[in-house]
C-alpha cells in the first residue's frame, strides 16, 4: 500500500490508468455510444456511473484533486488562473509552489513504481509533474520544433497536432498506449483538451467523430490488460442568448456602475486556451473593500443569471476551498450565463459563433467508467455519489481482479 495525502492505494499487478476525457459531459458519451463499441464493450463487464467534479468546474482544480485524491482545500489549486493578494499580481496558477500536497502520481514514483503523465495541455505539466522524476509529457510541447516531449513523436510514428486539433487528445490516448507497451509503466494519468466540447455539442457528427478516435485507443489500453477508469474534469453547457451571442454579465462593470469602483474580478477560467471559451466561465470571485462585502453581495445575487453568491468563508466551507486563494465573494452562474469582468477585458470575436463553457454547478457531472467489476462497497458508494477525485482510489483498491 502506498498512503498519500491521507489516503491508501494499492499497488496491482497490471496497469493502472487514469484517464481524464477534458470536457466530457456524460451526454457525449451517451449521443456517441453507437460509435464506441470498446468503450461500450467496457462497461458490459466492468462498471460505470456518474462522480462530482470540484467547484468550480475547470481544468487545474479538477485535475489536480484527480492526481492527489483530495479537493482544493487540502491540494491548493482553486483554478487556472487567481489573484495574489500578497503580490498584488494575477497570475496562472500552473506553477508547483502553488500546491500544498504531493501527488499519488509522485507518491508511486517514489516507492519505485514506474509512472507517466501525458497531457495535451502543457499548462498542466509541471503542477502533474511535481515531485517525481517519472515520465510526465504534454503532447503540446511535443508538437513543437525542438520540444522536450520529442520521444512520443518518435514512440508513436507521426508528428504531434496542434493544440487546436481534435486529434490532439487522440495522440495524448495513443502516447499513453505506447508508453505501457514499452516502458513498463505501471500506473499512467492521461488528460486530454476540451476543444471538441466547446465548439461542438453533444450527438453532434464532430463530437461522435471525435469520440469514435479516441474508443478505438481505450480499446487499445483495455487489451493491453490494464485496469483503466475513466472521468473527466467538467462538464459543458451552450452559454448564449436566443441568437447565439455569448450570454454574459460584466461584473466588474456592473459593480463599478453601482458604485464599486474598487472591486477586482477575477476569473479563474482564465489561460492560454482562449479560443475555447474567451475566457468566459460560469465561476468568478470578487475582492472588494471589506466593508462593503455584504452590500455587494446583495447587489450580485439580484443580477439576472447569476445563481450563487456567497461570502469566502461560505464558499471555502461549501466547496473545500482554500479561503485564503479566493475573493471576498464567489459568484456563480446558471446554465446558461457566463461571468466576465469587463467588455474590453475579452476577446468576443473568439466566440461570437457560439458560445460553450463550464465553471459552475451544472457541469459537476461528470462520467467514472471502469473496465472491472467494482467491490460491492465501491459499487455502492458510486451509486450513492462519488466524486471524481476519487478516480485513483477506485482503479487501485476498489477494482477486482
Amino acid at each position: 500500500m502506498i498512503t498519500v495525502n491521507g489516503r491508501s492505494y494499492r499497488t496491482r499487478n497490471v496497469p493502472v490508468v487514469g484517464i481524464c476525457l477534458d470536457g466530457t459531459d456524460p451526454r457525449y458519451l451517451d449521443a456517441a455510444r453507437d460509435v464506441m463499441p470498446k468503450v461500450a464493450a467496457m462497461v458490459a463487464k466492468g462498471a460505470s456511473g456518474v462522480a462530482r467534479s470540484v467547484i468550480p468546474s475547470f481544468t487545474n482544480p479538477n485535475n489536480i484533486a484527480m492526481v492527489t485524491g483530495v479537493p482544493p482545500n487540502i491540494n491548493g489549486i482553486c483554478g487556472n488562473y487567481y489573484y495574489d493578494a500578497v503580490t498584488g499580481e494575477e497570475v496562472m496558477m500552473n506553477d508547483p509552489k502553488y500546491l500544498r500536497c504531493p501527488t499519488i502520481v509522485a507518491a508511486f514514483a517514489n516507492a519505485g513504481v514506474r509512472v507517466a503523465v501525458v497531457t495535451t495541455k502543457d499548462k498542466l505539466r509541471r503542477l502533474l509533474g511535481t515531485g517525481h522524476n517519472g515520465i510526465c509529457v504534454s503532447v503540446e510541447e511535443a508538437g513543437k520544433p525542438g520540444g522536450d516531449a520529442w520521444h512520443i513523436v518518435e514512440k508513436i510514428g507521426r508528428p504531434a497536432p496542434g493544440i487546436y486539433d481534435p486529434e490532439i487528445s487522440v495522440y495524448c490516448i495513443e502516447a499513453g498506449a505506447r508508453l505501457i507497451e514499452t516502458e513498463n509503466i505501471q500506473l499512467a494519468y492521461l488528460t486530454t483538451t476540451d476543444f471538441v466540447q466547446h465548439k461542438f455539442k453533444p450527438g453532434s457528427a464532430e463530437a461522435n467523430a471525435f469520440y469514435a478516435r479516441i474508443d478505438e485507443f481505450i480499446g487499445r489500453l483495455d487489451r493491453l490488460g490494464a485496469i483503466v477508469a475513466i472521468t473527466a474534469d467538467h462538464g459543458m453547457n451552450d452559454k448564449v442568448n436566443p441568437d447565439g451571442t455569448p450570454k454574459v454579465q460584466f461584473l466588474e462593470t456592473l459593480l463599478a456602475d453601482a458604485g464599486f469602483p474598487e472591486a477586482r474580478v477575477i476569473l479563474p477560467i482564465t489561460d492560454p486556451y482562449v479560443v475555447h471559451h474567451g475566457a468566459l466561465g460560469s465561476y468568478a470571485t470578487v475582492y472588494l473593500s471589506g466593508d462593503r462585502v455584504e452590500k455587494a453581495r446583495q447587489l450580485l445575487e439580484k443580477v439576472p443569471g447569476v445563481e450563487l453568491v456567497l461570502t469566502r468563508p461560505h464558499a471555502a466551507e461549501r466547496f473545500q476551498l482554500p479561503a485564503d486563494r479566493i475573493g471576498d465573494l464567489v459568484v456563480l452562474a446558471n446554465e446558461s450565463t457566463t461571468l466576465g469582468r469587463r467588455p474590453s477585458w475579452h476577446d468576443l470575436s473568439v466566440v461570437e459563433s457560439g458560445l460553450r463553457s463550464h465553471g459552475g454547478l451544472h457541469e459537476q457531472r461528470v462520467p467514472f467508467i471502469f473496465n472491472r467489476r467494482l467491490h460491492p462497497a465501491y459499487a455502492e458508494k458510486l451509486a450513492i455519489g462519488a466524486n471524481n477525485y476519487d478516480l485513483f482510489d477506485f482503479a487501485c483498491n476498489g477494482t477486482k481482479d
